[in-house]
């Protein structure tokens, strides 16, 4: 009977010890899987307001506060746009004195929680930019799929379609200057949006499901008039745009690739995200294994979206080596399998998917001389 026992408590703490490494899997995944549109990824630390003043705004020391260029400030409630540290303004030794460009919607105080966030525009092209939009829906397979459209002169389109922890607010970001060049945009909200439909499962599966969406897209731009498509993604979105590139119906129809911090290995985002939360390193693996199980993502199938010899047309990557969520060395390696059709533009200080925000001068002319013999 002791030996009964004792192989019964034996075997119960082995299935104890499964469900909870299923438990943590399926937590530390979570982060990849189930991104909240809007909110900030685990990656990007909260800063307290410490003050304000006319055109300044005072936050907590830390690497993403100091961080150059353009942002969205975010909180609960209130979106703020900051601009370059002034260095010269007086502040302690644990704060940070940045241009306050202006505050958006709601109000800052002082100990409020904020964060940094891509999204400098919120609303829509016309309330955040002046711009004439339309608010169409794109048939897609899972339903309709809300987008903004912007017409332009041109008979070329881009298919803007954003990733992680943003919505087609980040779009806005360069929505002026494709304007400016006469070029139409469709913006588009993808499974798993506000407003658009769930994915069956209520998951992302880093493209492998979402490019169909974007394929949709194509075949929408193509009904109204688009000679040819410039497909341009942001992180996952990155990932769906090369997928379709490869795998549409339509794909003669797409001239070039834009892709900003494209999410080209999986598995390295997800343990990216998974040690974000605090996962301990030695359990990073059940985030991966359970990425998979829970959305059968094949990685013979992922990464043959980012084949550098099923590339057909030119590419534009930008990316830089201070992502922590897709490493820059997989966008260097791609670069150099086809340097005849990728160009590389590399942004430092720039956490994913935020490369304009980085430098919006420098990105923005490494675009107009991409896109311009694309037009």
């Amino acid at each position: 009977m002791r030996t009964v026992k004792a192989t019964a408590a034996a075997v119960t703490a082995v299935l104890a010890a499964g469900a909870a490494s299923v438990a943590v899997g399926r937590f530390a995944s979570d982060a990849a899987l189930r991104p909240t549109p809007g909110r900030p990824l685990p990656t990007e630390p909260r800063l307290t307001v410490h003050g304000t003043a006319a055109g300044r705004i005072t936050l907590t020391r830390a690497l993403a506060s100091q961080r150059p260029g353009t942002y969205g400030l975010a909180g609960d409630g209130s979106h703020a746009v900051v601009g370059a540290v002034l260095d010269s303004t007086p502040h302690t030794a644990d704060t940070v004195v940045r241009r306050l460009e202006r505050v958006t919607h709601g109000t800052l105080h002082p100990g409020d929680a904020v964060w940094f966030t891509p999204n400098v525009h919120v609303g829509n092209p016309s309330t955040a930019l002046g711009l004439d939009h339309a608010d169409i829906d794109v048939p897609g397979e899972l339903g309709a799929l809300p987008a903004w459209f912007v017409p332009g002169a041109r008979d070329t389109w881009v298919i803007a379609v954003h990733g992680l922890g943003t919505t087609r607010e980040q779009t806005m970001n360069v929505m002026e200057f494709l304007h400016r060049h006469r070029l139409s945009v469709l913006a588009l909200a993808y499974r798993g949006d506000l407003g658009a439909p769930r994915s069956p499962d209520g998951l992302h599966h880093f493209g492998e499901t979402e490019w169909r969406d974007v394929d949709a897209a194509i075949r929408y731009a193509v009904r109204y008039g688009a000679e040819r498509v410039v497909l341009y993604g942001w992180s996952t979105g990155a990932t769906m745009a090369l997928r379709a590139a490869a795998h549409s119906g339509l794909r003669e129809r797409v001239s070039g690739l834009v892709l900003d911090s494209p999410v080209l290995d999986w598995e390295t985002t997800v343990r990216a995200l998974a040690a974000a939360r605090r996962t301990p390193g030695a359990l990073l693996p059940l985030a991966v294994r359970a990425a998979q199980g829970r959305t059968g993502l094949d990685g013979r199938r992922v990464a043959e979206a980012a084949d550098p010899d099923r590339l057909r047309v030119p590419t534009l990557i930008v990316h830089g080596p201070d992502d922590t969520i897709a490493p820059w060395t997989t966008s260097r390696r791609l670069a150099a399998r086809r340097p005849g059709l990728v160009a590389l533009h590399t942004v430092p200080q720039a956490p994913h998917s935020a490369m304009w925000n980085a430098d919006p001068q420098g990105y923005e002319e490494a675009l107009r001389r991409f896109l311009t013999p694309l037009m």
